[in-house]
């Protein structure tokens, strides 16, 4: 099971630079430019994915809360920088892990009615993931919306190139 999150964990930054190298291209009109994605424009989407991210991974680790609302990066520079940063902390930590470990549980404060709820690792790491895939299909469409080229983010070109090759 831990290589297939790893797997997974590999793909997430694989994307991310795709999806970083194509909203580098856009003017600061166009990444800031709301489109009618539920995050409005291109850097409100990659931001929330950020955020997402912290908040199940201080959760996975039992640190502090991540706030919910933040909107932590105006630009997509200094969000790049954050973006890699946070996806080496998820490699990292999913390396840290142990079968034993996958199968078991944590406890969190949800955010949103501050409830203590148990959860499995696994599911919730898949959830993490499921989540960036999600949000990097909205920033995709606010892409294609905007003219530009279509871009393939899908698992398998990840799986055909040389860091994918380990996994598949």
């Amino acid at each position: 099971m831990k290589r297939h999150f790893q797997m997974l964990a590999a793909y997430n930054r694989w994307a991310n630079t795709e999806i970083y190298a194509a909203a580098g291209e856009l003017t600061e009109d166009e990444i800031n430019r709301d489109l009618g994605a539920f995050f409005r424009s291109a850097l409100g989407t990659l931001n929330h994915i950020l955020v997402g991210d912290r908040i199940w991974l201080n959760r996975f680790a039992g640190e502090a809360p991540y706030p919910m609302d933040a909107a932590p990066f105006p630009t997509l520079g200094a969000l790049k920088a954050a973006r890699t940063a946070e996806d080496k902390r998820i490699i990292d930590w999913v390396d840290g892990l142990t079968d034993a470990a996958l199968v078991g549980r944590f406890t969190y404060t949800a955010g949103v009615d501050k409830r203590t709820v148990s959860q499995g690792i696994a599911p919730a790491l898949a959830h993490l993931f499921n989540h960036q895939t999600h949000h990097r299909g909205q920033v995709h469409m606010i892409l294609t919306a905007l003219g530009r080229p279509s871009i393939v983010l899908d698992l398998i070109p990840f799986l055909r190139t040389e860091e994918g090759r380990e996994f598949g």
